[in-house]
């Protein structure tokens, strides 16, 4: 199988797979709109979607990891110059281990809160443990979640897409409007990364908040994009 053939096809399979992902954890979790809910609420849920839910975690977080041989792909079918080969790998590889990083907390470390948190006992001391649990459980969810899954994950794929999109322009392996439409994507996924930067940290800012499901189903269909065109 041609180096052509494995990229277009990692290109179609990997955002597919991701989206299925997503889309299972929007149905049986309300994700992602549950990621700015309440501690109890997120918790109870869940503990209440057992094994079933963190295996549609599991999925998630290999969509994550699949994006690594994809990126090194990329950059060996488009053979730009090594300076914007090698960035592109760096900054690619770097965005599939933050949003990996990041969604690894769902399968490995929520398992073990939820299930402290439903079993805290009535009454102080239970009390005690849950407000234990919601603390730490609100640390890593935005350190974990919001710092590094969300605000360096956006930002690295973001510069990762405008590194290919730069790739696909210089070179004549895909069409050039294929680069073309990859700018504003990139940019508006960077732009996504802001949502709890600066000033906007304690609740976030709205607009980019709106913008990151927008831009990651346009970066989602680009991908897949640039597979056919390498398929066919």
């Amino acid at each position: 199988m041609s180096a052509d053939t494995v990229t277009g096809v990692l290109l179609v399979a990997v955002p597919i797979a991701f989206n299925a992902a997503f889309l299972e954890l929007g149905r049986a979790f309300d994700y992602p709109d549950i990621l700015r809910r309440e501690p109890d609420e997120i918790l109870r849920r869940f503990a209440a979607g057992g094994s079933g839910l963190v295996l549609r975690w599991h999925a998630l977080l290999l969509s994550a990891v699949a994006m690594l041989p994809l990126v090194a792909m990329v950059a060996v079918v488009l053979e730009p110059s090594p300076a914007l080969a090698v960035s592109s790998v760096v900054v690619g590889s770097a965005a599939a281990l933050v949003q990996s990083l990041g969604l690894a907390r769902w399968p490995y470390a929520m398992p073990e809160l939820a299930r402290r948190y439903v079993a805290a006992p009535e009454g102080p001391a239970g009390a005690a443990t849950r407000t234990t649990v919601e603390t730490l459980f609100a640390t890593i969810h935005r350190l974990l979640g919001v710092g590094i899954g969300e605000h360096l994950g956006y930002l690295l794929t973001g510069g990762w897409t405008l590194l290919v999109a730069a790739g696909v322009l210089a070179t004549s392996v895909l069409p050039g409007w294929l680069g073309l439409i990859g700018i504003p994507i990139g940019i508006l996924l960077v732009l996504g990364s802001l949502e709890f930067a600066g000033t906007n940290e304690p609740r976030g800012w709205k607009l980019a908040g709106a913008i990151v499901p927008v831009a990651y189903l346009a970066w989602s269909a680009w991908l897949i994009a640039l597979g056919v065109a390498l398929l066919v």
